[in-house]
């Protein structure tokens, strides 16, 4: 995977000032108070931004005013007295000019942040995602998005934004997971919530550490001084984004050169859908153009008829061609592509589709999942294999300038798209990522927990809440078997910090897609966990969650905590997922039952001395154990032995 030194320098700061009436000028609100803003209720508001130096700024709202002389440095800052859920109000904020802010409420404002399963919209084919967008009309939610940025240094300044109320137009492209859990809170809570996104897909933990506290762990310290003497790290994003923008405009020249379809008779294969760096043999690292060709029968019925071609969904970008005719291009990787393929070009025999793939960066190719490649006519789907053997050339054209890519380094998200939040208080946060930790799993055990601590001590509002999703079920190709279930372990762990949550979603995964469509299931979880965290409820919030275990004769008997009502099984089913071993680490699936509400018995008939017990140690485990509330146990293992080779 290319790692993209994409960076943002020279921004001026924000500082704090106080005192007198007003006589400034252009004055201008940080890009956090616009109309449908949501403050957050019981805690001091800070109100900034920046004007004149010298000048006064006086902000108004439910009664309060307060006024501050602008700095020397064009910032300023008035903190507003604590208020209770209410609104709509007006906020007011006058310098020589007045800029009054409608419809802004008071209630509790939710940080989003993570990878792609954070970021992953609505419309990206969500569970039920046409009727969840269609009735997604709540006013009481407020959303705001913030744009993908880097920075090697801390901003203070979005590069754009604003709030808006939750409608079918606004929800259908932000985080699903973000809103199915504030859907919940507001209902639970009947205030205002506001949803504030920061997230990226395919990033690190450690990008979002800022850097005084990443630098605490030597390797990422060493990685930044690394970063400081590329001088790549002088573009900012936007420059960036420009020899991004020329190197695809130089591309279009190119192809305009090139004859659809291709002869292909010396191509490789590769089995679609795939990342092709996961492909047999891999392009590894390989970041550019890719061709597909994929040439299917039809029979003389289908001669002249209209037909839609389904390909799934490609990472990044794609322009395909039937019968070397243009017929759609998309661009984005959680986007399904679906193509109308008009009559002319539908023939009796063979037909070619050709399918031109850029990645500038990360994972490459089709992501199918393999049930979303197919053609139609008049929406009946035909028996025809679009997934499967393509034959593909990534000589035609070549590499792509690494000139954006994944955000990989310490500390570039942290200071583009969270340092610029600062300081606007926020309820607690929620947090979905992972996945590209996973190879470094006991180096999470270290990193997660700091990026926890730097976030709360950056915000200086105390423990807040930070409530994150445990790693769903997937089989990661490519990964070492070890890696996905030490992950989830890692963020167990982590429970350890005060007032964290952890949604277990071991169950709603999918075996083939890193990005499981059942978003729904996730928000409940989260919300769960904040009516306790966050709320003080006295609800069962948790999955069962592995305590002890005490050794009886050639059994193992476990205890588990968060059991609701009595620990689950689905009924007429055995429990699954269980394993057990002996001193000598081999493990053996075992019989288990359960002997109480919080307690069960583990045994194999090949190990007469258990030593140890794992439950859901793969990436991709088949368990079924549930608490009386219907929510997952966690993956545990009670030994802490050595990686052994297990499988998916």
């Amino acid at each position: 995977m290319k790692i993209l030194n994409a960076f943002i320098l020279g921004l001026a700061s924000i500082a704090l000032m106080h005192c007198q009436s007003p006589t400034a000028t252009q004055v201008q609100p940080h890009q956090l108070f616009t109309d449908n803003a949501v403050l957050q209720r019981d805690i001091e508001m800070p109100v900034w931004g920046t004007a004149n130096p010298g000048g006064t700024v006086e902000v108004k709202i439910n009664g309060q005013v307060e006024q501050t002389v602008v700095d020397e440095d064009s910032s300023w800052q008035v903190n507003l007295a604590a208020m209770e859920a209410g609104g709509p109000y007006q906020l007011v904020i006058r310098g020589e000019e007045e800029i009054t802010l409608e419809n802004v409420m008071v209630g509790d404002v939710w940080l989003a942040s993570g990878q792609s399963n954070m970021e992953w919209p609505l419309s990206a084919e969500v569970d039920n995602y046409e009727e969840e967008i269609a009735n997604a009309n709540y006013p009481n939610i407020r959303l705001f998005t913030v744009y993908r940025n880097t920075s090697l240094e801390p901003l203070n300044q979005l590069d754009s934004g604003s709030w808006q109320e939750c409608t079918p137009e606004t929800v259908a492209n932000f985080s699903a997971v973000a809103y199915f859990f504030g859907r919940e809170i507001q209902q639970e809570q009947d205030i205002s919530i506001g949803l504030l996104h920061s997230s990226w897909g395919g990033t690190t933990a450690e990008a979002w550490v800022s850097e005084a506290s990443v630098r605490q762990m030597e390797d990422f310290s060493a990685m930044i001084d690394a970063l400081r003497s590329d001088e790549s790290a002088k573009l900012s994003f936007s420059e960036k984004q420009k020899l991004k923008e020329q190197s695809i405009e130089q591309a279009k020249v190119r192809l305009s050169s090139i004859t659809v379809p291709l002869e292909d008779q010396d191509w490789p294969t590769m089995e679609l859908p795939t990342l092709w760096e996961n492909a047999n043999p891999p392009l590894a690292g390989f970041d550019g153009y890719v061709w597909f060709q994929k040439t299917f029968t039809l029979p003389q019925s289908y001669e002249n008829q209209s037909l839609t071609l389904h390909l799934g969904m490609i990472d990044d970008a794609d322009i395909t061609w039937v019968n070397g005719q243009r017929v759609g291009e998309t661009e984005g990787y959680n986007m399904l592509r679906t193509y109308e393929i008009p009559p002319e070009l539908v023939k009796a025999g063979e037909n070619t589709i050709t399918v031109r793939v850029l990645d500038a960066g990360g994972g490459g190719g089709f992501t199918g999942p393999a049930d979303k490649m197919y053609l139609a006519r008049n929406g009946q789907r035909l028996s025809v294999d679009i997934a499967g053997e393509w034959k593909y050339d990534q000589n035609q054209e070549g590499e792509f300038p690494t000139i954006s890519s994944y955000p990989q380094e310490p500390t570039l998200l942290y200071n583009a798209m969270i340092n610029p939040l600062l300081p606007y208080p926020i309820k607690g946060t929620i947090w979905y990522q992972g996945e590209s930790n996973a190879g470094r799993a006991q180096q999470y055990q270290t990193l997660f927990p700091l990026l926890i601590d730097d976030w709360r001590s950056q915000w200086g509002i105390g423990d807040f809440p930070f409530l994150f999703v445990q790693l769903a079920s997937f089989s990661a190709p490519g990964s070492a078997p070890e890696n996905w279930p030490r992950l989830r372990e890692a963020q167990a762990m982590t429970l350890s910090l005060p007032n964290t949550g952890m949604a277990v979603a071991i169950d709603i995964g999918d075996s083939a897609d890193i990005h499981p469509r059942n978003k729904q299931d996730v928000g409940y979880r989260l919300a769960l966990a904040a009516r306790k965290v966050a709320y003080g409820e006295e609800n069962v919030y948790s999955g069962p969650i592995y305590e002890s275990m005490r050794v009886a004769d050639d059994s193992v008997v476990l205890t588990f905590e968060h059991v609701g009502e009595g620990l689950f099984k689905m009924p007429d089913e055995k429990l699954r997922g269980f394993e057990v071993a002996s001193e000598d680490q081999q493990f053996y699936p075992a019989q288990t039952t359960i002997v109480s509400d919080t307690e069960i018995s583990v045994k194999a008939a090949e190990v007469a001395r258990p030593a140890a017990v794992r439950y859901g140690w793969r990436s991709n485990p088949d368990v079924n154990l549930y608490n009386s509330e219907g929510l997952p146990a966690s993956p545990f293992r009670t030994d802490d032995w050595e990686i052994q080779a297990i499988g998916s």
